[in-house]
């Protein structure tokens, strides 16, 4: 193993999991905290899919430091810390909490906090993130339910969530490449910065950052500034030329379970629906008063045809205050992720082998009602979605597990001409 990567959801770890195969890296992705004696085979890379995001910072931390020893006594050569590239975490969040206590852990002095994605539209300038041509205090972020971002200002938000001194290195020594981006990152330490914002608008930026990043113990950012991190690996002569894997596709029935609220989320719906997939919305409050069940999901959607059905939560801000007015914030959303986690299993004991899951949240909790515990990475669907077989388990499943704001209008429609 070259390297070894935490990731905080579900969605983000195979977004990752993607870039770092395209760039030609054996990589698995693994759910949970691995054990100690995990065969991870022959990969270069592995990355460890938590669902962190939005709980307790000191859960969090443990489960990452846990994660991270296992990867290290594997042989891992640099850790990659990856989170959302709209920087999902409030003030109370665990992105600043995660990477201390990881600098702690290897001992190291200073890492960089890098999102940008932008081939999904997310860049960062003067320090300040954007979603497309919007501050992300301005996009639909800031309505998110569970983490909403009010601020596109990432070192004053991360800065308020450690006690590490944060700094910026800006768009002028990004622009300059990777011997600029290395002076940058020596001043920093030399001002007693720990963690730094990285700017970056373009993929020539990611590359170069994660070339000036080759001698960091730690990276963290989204997805994006992970593509410059193999070829360092390269040229070190520790990794070889990209190989093909053959990717193999169980067959059976397929499914569509959406529990993102997001508006990229919500127009997908719309369009699936308006082309004529057979979709069943579900509400908290009829969870809650025991009117739908996961036995009477899965009927329905056994009973739906030929064609994938889709079952969908996602409802727009002013439903979502609703139900978790009456409920609570964690508990709305928990009612709806363990219903659909319910209907996945029950669905793949009849039969259904093909799951498409928009959502963090909601793909955590399907993988987990599954029992998958390890994932082949597949074609790409979407910018960083692709199709995943699972391994070890039987009979296997092969999942498309979508981040919310990612993916075309007619996401739902296009991934299943990419299988057999």
């Amino acid at each position: 193993m070259l390297l070894g990567a935490i990731a905080d959801d579900l969605t983000g770890a195979t977004d990752l999991a993607l870039s770092l195969t395209r760039e030609g890296m054996r990589t698995i992705q693994v759910v949970g905290v691995p054990q100690a004696d995990f065969d991870f085979g022959d990969a270069e890379a592995v990355v460890v899919a938590l669902k962190s995001r939005t709980i307790d910072a000191g859960e969090a931390v443990a489960m990452s430091v846990a994660s991270a020893r296992v990867l290290l006594d594997a042989g891992a050569e640099q850790l990659f810390f990856k989170y959302c590239s709209t920087f999902d975490s409030t003030t109370a969040g665990n992105i600043g909490p995660v990477a201390e206590a990881l600098l702690d852990l290897l001992g190291a002095d200073f890492t960089i906090a890098c999102p940008a994605f932008p081939t999904n539209g997310r860049t960062v300038y003067r320090g300040h993130l954007f979603v497309g041509q919007a501050l992300l205090s301005e996009s639909p972020m800031k309505d998110h339910p569970l983490t909403p971002m009010t601020d596109a200002d990432l070192v004053r938000v991360l800065q308020a969530q450690t006690a590490a001194k944060v700094g910026l290195v800006g768009y002028e020594a990004v622009d300059s490449g990777h011997d600029r981006i290395e002076q940058a990152f020596a001043s920093a330490r030399r001002d007693g910065i720990r963690m730094a914002i990285v700017d970056a608008v373009t993929d020539r930026h990611l590359r170069a950052i994660g070339q000036a990043a080759a001698g960091l113990k730690l990276v963290t950012g989204g997805s994006g500034v992970a593509i410059g991190l193999p070829e360092n690996f390269r040229r070190a002569g520790k990794l070889g030329a990209a190989e093909a894997r053959r990717f193999e596709v169980p067959v059976g029935r397929a499914v569509i379970l959406a529990g993102s609220c997001s508006t990229a989320t919500r127009r997908q719906i719309e369009v699936a629906i308006h082309e004529g997939v057979p979709a069943l919305k579900i509400d908290p409050f009829d969870i809650e008063e025991g009117r739908t069940t996961a036995e009477s999901v899965a009927d329905w959607a056994a009973g739906a045809g030929a064609a994938a059905p889709l079952v969908y939560s996602s409802a727009d801000p002013a439903e979502v205050q609703r139900a978790q007015a009456a409920f609570g914030r964690e508990r709305a959303g928990e009612a709806v992720e363990q219903l659909l986690a319910g209907v996945a299993r029950l669905l793949h004991a009849r039969g259904f082998s093909r799951f498409l899951v928009a959502g963090g949240e909601t793909s955590g909790a399907v993988v987990n009602g599954l029992g998958v515990s390890a994932m082949l990475i597949g074609p790409e669907i979407d910018p960083g979605v692709p199709w995943t077989v699972s391994v070890g388990m039987e009979p296997p499943v092969a999942l498309a597990l979508k981040s919310g704001n990612f993916g075309a209008d007619d996401f739902f429609l296009k991934a299943w001409r990419l299988l057999p």
